[in-house]
């Protein structure tokens, strides 16, 4: 379709125009619309027929004169340009420059809906990404190319533990560090701020491309926001071969901006709500990391998900679940007795784990411990639970020795603090010292040699 400009807006609604009587518009083409004060705002076609043409504009269309709006078909689809000058860089969700620097310039652009990947091409993910979290690297670990994603509830400090993990990830043996690409939708100043002073501070920026859709920002933008920042790890995977951390916060924000233009469209709701199509949106987004056969670099996918009302039976968790390879799941209860990060241990689990831990990528015994600490731990609520019924004085001898276990557990390895970055060798030392409080008859799911070669043989350990 060759460039073309017309006046033939009928209604808006929300954010969106509807026009009438356009031909040969193809569904998502890229659209330029000029205001009566000549100012320009973006858009994208969301839907197209013979008698209906929508479009969504990312900017809004408030003071939109529908008699004085000219809309540009551009006949492209929506693309951003590519360049290593990315790295070090804030933008918009559209892709525009929120640093103060001029836009980049490149002869390389690609579409932001990405290109389907044959399923037969993608390598399974296997290789051990250390993030220094104790509650990560040692029973719910993370691998090069997997999807991890941070469930959460309002006021808890998702957003720490997610630029702790931008700070700290690397790959063990390997010098080089994660590209980070990190996308923020709908996030307060503060919140922007602070991920920005985190990255500056740690000297990690000059490896972050950084997508920021501010909470007063037009909700529209945070559709195309997740695509925009995954088209660009995608070149910085497999065109400049580099291991790339994907973290996209709030997917919730994206969800409920989702659910916004899914009601003006007039589209049938689901749960909550939200389109039938939620699963195939998010799907849409989440499956574009992993691996590639015959190429060096990847995409890890950390997304952060607030549960409202801090349930995980709500649709946007839900949903993440079934598509990604397990969660992270913080705790209110952990928060507020101080503990940072408040990783809740018996939710939380990585599918691939088993695939990235043992003795060619971590330690021999690595699987074993980690069964062993989250036996230990359940048996240990068990046993506080019963506590908190008949009294703790009424409990055996070894059920006593479990509540000193849980304790421990719960300042020392899941209380790591922030400034705090194990090795996975580190990791594991402290989960034997802490299982050296049972009496080694208790550890059932370890074996002989495990006890001989690392069991301390204390029951002296203190829980500070």
């Amino acid at each position: 379709m060759k460039e073309k400009e017309y006046r033939m807006t009928t209604a808006v609604r929300d954010a969106l125009l509807f026009l009438q009587g356009i031909p040969d518009v193809a569904l998502g083409d890229r659209v330029l619309v000029r205001d009566h004060h000549g100012n320009q705002r973006n858009g994208q076609v969301i839907q197209t027929s013979k008698e209906i043409v929508l479009i969504q504009i990312f900017e809004g269309t408030r003071d939109l004169d529908i008699e004085h709006t000219w809309v540009r078909f551009l006949g492209e689809p929506f693309e951003i340009p590519l360049s290593p000058d990315l790295l070090g860089r804030i933008f918009s969700g559209i892709g525009l420059a929120r640093d103060g620097r001029p836009p980049i310039i490149a002869s390389l652009k690609r579409n932001v809906n990405g290109s389907s990947v044959n399923p037969a091409a993608r390598a399974y993910p296997s290789e051990f990404i250390q993030t220094g979290i104790a509650t990560i690297d040692g029973l719910n670990s993370l691998v090069r190319g997997q999807k991890l994603p941070i469930f959460s509830g309002s006021g808890l400090p998702h957003n720490r533990l997610a630029a702790q993990i931008a700070r700290q990830a690397k790959l063990p043996g390997q010098e080089s560090q994660f590209a980070i690409v990190f996308a923020a939708m709908g996030v307060s100043y503060t919140d922007a701020r602070f991920f920005q002073e985190e990255f500056e501070s740690s000297g990690v920026l000059n490896n972050v491309v950084m997508f920021i859709n501010h909470a007063d920002d037009p909700p529209m933008e945070r559709l195309i926001l997740p695509r925009t920042a995954l088209t660009v790890a995608e070149y910085l995977a497999y065109d400049l071969d580099l291991h790339v951390l994907v973290i996209l916060t709030d997917m919730t924000h994206y969800a409920e901006a989702l659910r916004e233009i899914a009601t003006a469209k007039g589209d049938v709701p689901a749960r909550k709500g939200y389109p039938g199509y939620l699963y195939s949106d998010l799907a849409e987004i989440y499956e574009r990391a992993g691996r590639i056969k015959n190429r060096h670099g990847s995409i890890t996918m950390i997304p952060v998900v607030s549960m409202p009302s801090d349930d995980i039976t709500h649709p946007i968790p839900d949903l993440t679940g079934y598509i990604t390879e397990g969660q992270i799941v913080l705790s209110r209860e952990l928060h507020n007795q101080g503990i940072y990060p408040p990783v809740n241990i018996p939710p939380s689990l990585s599918r691939l784990m088993k695939d990235g831990i043992g003795k060619d990528h971590t330690r021999d015994d690595h699987g074993r411990v980690a069964n062993q600490v989250y036996a230990a731990y359940a048996r240990a609520l068990e046993v506080r639970n019963l506590a908190s019924i008949i009294g703790a004085e009424e409990l055996s001898e070894r059920d006593q020795g479990y509540l000193k276990f849980a304790d421990a557990f719960e300042k020392r390895f899941v209380g790591q603090g922030e400034t705090t970055d194990h090795s996975i060798g580190e990791t594991l030392n402290l989960a034997w010292e802490l299982l050296s409080i049972l009496p080694p008859e208790a550890l059932t799911r370890v074996s002989d040699a495990d006890i001989a070669k690392y069991y301390l043989g204390s029951t002296s350990i203190s829980a500070e």
